[in-house]
């Protein structure tokens, strides 16, 4: 009878283990899950990193912004041929720097207004050498090669010409990481009725519009020169911004991530990417999951004189909240044009590499550390 009541209250004991046991694995997986996200609660305190800014103005209202919103940028400089000069830019990102060297980066550009003469090539170098001992990171490779810059016998000059050989070459040799600009969405080039979110624009610009002129060279001609040049280059620290020009197809983009270890792209045409999370939202995520290392965050945001400066903070902050919730909730997201969404509920390792350590990484110009 003695041997029935303590092999009985053996069973109770154990029992009782079990259960708590597996109570304290419930709770503590509750937990865990919890902690590996994100909240919207949480923007304010975590230090992030917009590495597409254009700052156009001597006003420091947008830096007062970020320094409130924990983020860093990088500010680029580009050789357009409309607004300010690329000199002009650079004059006014120079000043920034002296004043806010914690809070931002510079990304210069190179001119080229004397291709076709023998002076390019050392001038090029030259300025290019002064802006890195001033502290500029990066160097901007704009959309002029390959859709305007001709040579003299008039052919258009592509971004793998082997004339631009020896400034990659130079740039990877002192750790200097390129943001390249190639071409336009993919988009430019279609019909206006087989566009995603480029056609009212277009319409109003067909100047613009690619497919309106074929004399130009075809947006796969721009992707096949960016795609040479990586592979002649394979040790040069690459972003390509805009979703490396291939903002309508993750499939794609994954295909050239695979190829050149040294390529990230930025982030900064988000309504394509509210798309596919919409289309397909575990592809979508498990990309950003599987590629967490070759992403950045960036808005392609540009900064002028700005009149009503309290309606601008709000906005820059709105904006950047907006993608906040696109990628650490699961909320639901109206994409105008296209309906609701939910958001990509990344996991905190992944959002601390997007929004800040692969940007640190990658201005040091080791991109494949």
């Amino acid at each position: 009878m003695k041997t029935a009541f303590y092999f009985f209250g053996l069973c109770i004991i154990g029992f009782c283990l079990c259960a708590c046991n597996q109570q304290t694995k419930s709770t503590a997986g509750n937990v865990d899950t919890t902690a590996q996200f994100y909240t919207m609660d949480d923007f304010a305190s975590v230090e992030k990193f917009d590495v597409h800014i254009h700052v156009n103005t001597v006003e420091t209202t947008f830096m007062e912004q970020a320094k409130a919103d924990n983020f860093k940028f990088l500010t680029i400089v580009d050789d357009r041929p409309f607004g300010l000069t690329m000199y002009e830019q650079q004059e006014i990102v120079d000043r920034h720097l002296k004043n806010f060297p914690a809070l931002m980066d510079v990304a210069t550009t190179f001119s080229v207004a004397d291709w076709d003469t023998p002076e390019w090539l050392p001038n090029t170098l030259s300025y290019l050498d002064k802006q890195f001992a001033k502290g500029v990171r990066a160097v901007k490779v704009w959309k002029n090669i390959g859709m305007d810059l001709r040579d003299k016998n008039g052919a258009f000059v592509m971004l793998d010409d082997e004339r631009l050989d020896p400034v990659f070459d130079h740039l990877a040799k002192n750790h200097i990481a390129v943001i390249g600009h190639n071409g336009e969405p993919r988009d430019c080039w279609l019909p206006l009725d087989s566009m995603t979110f480029s056609r009212g624009y277009y319409s109003e610009h067909p100047e613009y519009h690619m497919y309106l002129h074929p004399e130009y060279p075809s947006y796969q001609d721009q992707i096949d020169a960016r795609d040479r040049m990586l592979a002649k280059h394979p040790d040069l620290a690459f972003i390509g911004a805009h979703l490396g020009s291939l903002e309508w197809s993750l499939d794609e983009l994954s295909r050239r991530l695979d190829s050149y270890p040294n390529m990230l792209v930025d982030l900064s045409r988000m309504p394509y990417l509210q798309l596919h999370a919409k289309t397909d939202w575990e592809k979508t995520r498990e990309f950003f999951i599987n590629y967490q290392d070759r992403l950045v965050y960036g808005t392609d945001r540009g900064i002028s004189d700005q009149q009503d400066t309290a309606a601008f903070k709000q906005g820059i902050h709105d904006g950047w909240l907006r993608d906040w919730k696109f990628y650490v909730t699961e909320e639901p997201i109206t994409l105008r044009g296209h309906g609701e969404l939910r958001g990509l509920h990344l996991p905190k390792g992944v959002v601390d590499k997007i929004y800040l350590k692969n940007a640190e990484r990658w201005l040091t110009g080791k991109a494949d550390s």
